[in-house]
């Protein structure tokens, strides 16, 4: 394909997407395929000879959409979206054509020095603490990883090397080995998966300690297990504290948890991937104090703020912790012109060299939205998801599992946990609607999750018709069962 083909094409397929997405409620939201069924849409080997872009293009219904999982439809709930704006996906284009790799001021100028302004900006629109600013005296600053799940290994990695050289200086003779033997870390019960799997990657103990009622860490559960591990002569050295938790959007007590980690020496990290975003906005802020006493604080901006993956902004309060854990220097790689006035990334992060100039995407967005279409577009979320509350609500079949926050919201059908489970198992196969479960405390509930850039007033009303419908039909079997 030439330059020519590629711009008449590349037409061709931006129709094709905007017909796509602009049409996406058509479409069911998740598929209705079988495993292995791709295998007999394709040849067994990849062609000889090069196939025309026609048969490709072609081939995009036949073979791609019939096995996708439509993420963007108003009907599709069962994760988070993936953010999204037609300024993100050209902004994406645009990466791609580049090609850089911003590891260094000296590999990409421009790509350092962009990332450093935007997160700047959005930290100043999350109202964060100046320390975690570039432009503040201090050593705070950020850095766009990949995703959340990157951001909590790679501070987790840094508060373990931290840790082993704060023990060294009083013990000269520790070995590492040691040391990551006595290491103990903390996350709640509701924490995400990537919580758990860091412990994992990282060689160390994760403790999952128990939530209030409300999915909450509290303080005294943290520091009764700091103080029973003390005992045992471990080291605490790492607490992740969720904001947002992806069971039921629950907010970790940072108020109660910051002073703990400062007085025992704890790395507090923030994970607020999914509600991070909505920080931007005035009415949600305050669920974020106690940040002040954060070490690291992290959001996917792919998730609410219109951006495409990836793209998770990773605060630190000193730059310093990271570059410390991965630093490593060769000689082709010396960083001779940025000198000590601009971060070389590649220290910074898990990955020697890789990284895309996400920070074109993010400005994009920032500029073409400005603060008050984003607050705008998280605000109609959130007002969709308690439009969805008050009609569950209105039922008294169902009940409310969790508070609504922001655009979660947490249900089940009142009784055991098989009436809901049974209401999954039908929805599922009736393939109007996607959604998943959750438990917190031995409850069984569903969650739906609104994180999308089409979901409208209408769109509520179909999902609630169709999960009432299928309630209904529960019910009637459920009374002929009892009648025979």
């Amino acid at each position: 394909m030439d330059a020519e083909s590629f711009e008449k094409h590349g037409v061709e397929l931006l129709r094709y997407v905007t017909s796509y997405l602009e049409n996406i409620r058509d479409r069911p939201p998740f598929p209705d395929v079988k495993p292995g069924f791709l295998r007999e849409l394709i040849p067994d080997t990849a062609p000889e000879n090069a196939e025309p872009w026609e048969a490709v293009f072609s081939d995009i219904e036949r073979v791609i959409m019939p096995g996708t999982s439509h993420f963007r439809s108003p009907k599709f709930f069962a994760y988070w979206s993936i953010g999204f704006s037609y300024a993100s996906t050209l902004a994406d284009i645009l990466i791609n054509a580049i090609g850089c790799l911003g590891f260094s001021w000296e590999s990409c100028p421009m790509s350092v020095e962009l990332e450093m302004v935007t997160m700047d900006w959005l930290a100043q629109m999350l109202h964060l603490p100046p320390f975690f600013l570039f432009s503040h005296p201090g050593q705070g600053g950020g850095i766009i990883e990949a995703n959340a799940s990157g951001a909590i290994l790679t501070c987790l990695l840094a508060a373990r090397t931290l840790t082993f050289r704060t023990q060294k200086q009083t013990q000269p003779d520790v070995t590492l080995g040691h040391v990551m033997d006595r290491l103990v870390a903390y996350c709640s019960d509701q924490a995400h998966s990537s919580v758990i799997r860091a412990g994992l990657v990282g060689g160390v103990r994760m403790r999952a300690l128990e939530t209030d009622d409300q999915g909450a860490l509290r303080g005294a559960t943290l520091k009764a297990a700091i103080l029973e591990d003390l005992g045992k002569g471990l080291i605490p050295f790492y607490l992740c504290a969720t904001l947002g938790s992806t069971p039921t959007c629950a907010f970790d007590n940072l108020k109660e948890l910051g002073p703990l980690c400062e007085e025992y020496n704890i790395w507090m990290h923030v994970d607020a991937a999914y509600a991070g975003s909505a920080f931007i906005c005035p009415e949600f802020r305050p669920l974020l104090n106690g940040v002040e006493y954060a070490t690291s604080f992290n959001l996917n901006a792919h998730k609410w703020l219109k951006v495409t993956y990836e793209c998770s902004p990773l605060w630190v309060k000193n730059t310093d912790y990271l570059q410390n854990n991965f630093l490593v220097e060769t000689e082709y790689l010396k960083q001779t012109m940025g000198g000590d006035v601009m971060p070389d990334f590649r220290h910074w992060q898990i990955s020697a060299t890789s990284k895309p100039c996400r920070a074109i995407k993010m400005w994009f967005v920032l500029r073409l939205f400005g603060l008050t279409g984003l607050q705008n577009y998280i605000r109609h979320d959130v007002a969709m998801a308690h439009e969805f509350e008050a009609l569950v609500r209105s039922d008294v079949r169902f009940e409310i599992a969790a508070d609504v926050i922001m655009g979660l919201v947490c249900f089940r059908l009142k009784g055991p946990n098989t009436l809901t489970e049974r209401l999954l198992k039908e929805l599922r196969e009736d393939h109007k609607v996607h959604i998943l479960p959750a438990m917190m405390k031995d409850v069984y509930f569903l969650r739906l999750a609104i994180c999308g850039p089409y979901f409208t007033s209408s769109d509520v009303s179909y999902t609630w018709d169709v999960i009432r419908q299928v309630a209904e039909k529960i019910n009637d079997k459920q009374q002929q069962q009892n009648l025979s």
